[in-house]
């Protein structure tokens, strides 16, 4: 009888608990200016990645939490335990698993050249040396850019701005991830894509190395999101 006691009691003390507290908070760095990923609409950070965090975060019975920044904060942000993890179309680079752990790979890229449709001088990138080329800040496109001794290059903190910077001829063109370069393409006129494509590049969630523990969560969550379908639905629904 005792024991029982002790049971209900218990019992319902985890549900007080519950009520009060409410769920254990997953704070998540981003940056909403990578759609079809993340982006603001109305003001509400939306987009793939944000739809999958938080259905991984159902599955941890964890509360998400978002916090927008500066794409080259993330990883300070995550070393200085500002957030938990990070997602934000970030590639898997060696440099980049020096500071932390990646969980498996989400979704596959390439880098791709964005152009004024009236330009037939650049079709690929090699055709970039001497241009003036537009790159986001801390991105992949950044450093593949940068890496190229004739290329001069042109640094943003958001996309949108390279890609008025283009539309009215200050740059000559724009390296930027496939997905959303394709995004930028079909929402503004007198834009297109070069017909080349760069090396396939990896997604994946960025995770303190201190926290090996939620690490193995989410990549167990990532796979059953997998096999149960929604992330098919998610990928459906934004690309």
């Amino acid at each position: 009888m005792k024991k029982n006691l002790k049971k209900v009691v218990l019992f319902l003390m985890l549900v007080v608990s519950s009520l009060v507290f409410g769920k254990e908070k997953l704070y998540v760095g981003t940056n909403a200016e990578f759609p079809p990923f993340e982006y603001l609409d109305k003001g509400e950070v939306v987009g793939f990645d944000i739809d999958l965090l938080k259905s991984i975060a159902q599955k941890l019975d964890m509360e998400v939490v978002i916090k927008d920044m500066a794409f080259d904060g993330l990883i300070p942000a995550l070393e200085t335990n500002k957030v938990d993890v990070v997602i934000s179309g970030m590639t898997v680079t060696d440099e980049r698993k020096l500071a932390v752990n990646f969980s498996n790979p989400y979704y596959t890229a390439n880098q791709v050249i964005v152009l004024k449709d009236d330009n037939n001088s650049i079709k690929n990138f090699d055709d970039l040396n001497g241009k003036l080329v537009g790159v986001m800040l801390g991105f992949t496109g950044d450093v593949l850019v940068s890496e190229m001794k004739d290329v001069k290059n042109k640094k943003y903190n958001a996309t949108y701005a390279a890609i008025m910077e283009l539309q009215n001829n200050k740059i000559d063109a724009i390296v930027l991830d496939s997905e959303t370069a394709l995004n930028y393409v079909k929402n503004n006129k007198g834009l297109k894509l070069a017909e080349t494509k760069g090396q396939p590049e990896e997604y994946a969630i960025a995770i303190s190395k201190k926290n090996t523990e939620l690490l193995d969560k989410i990549n167990q969550a990532l796979k059953e999101l997998k096999e149960d379908g929604t992330y098919q639905t998610l990928l459906e629904k934004y690309m």
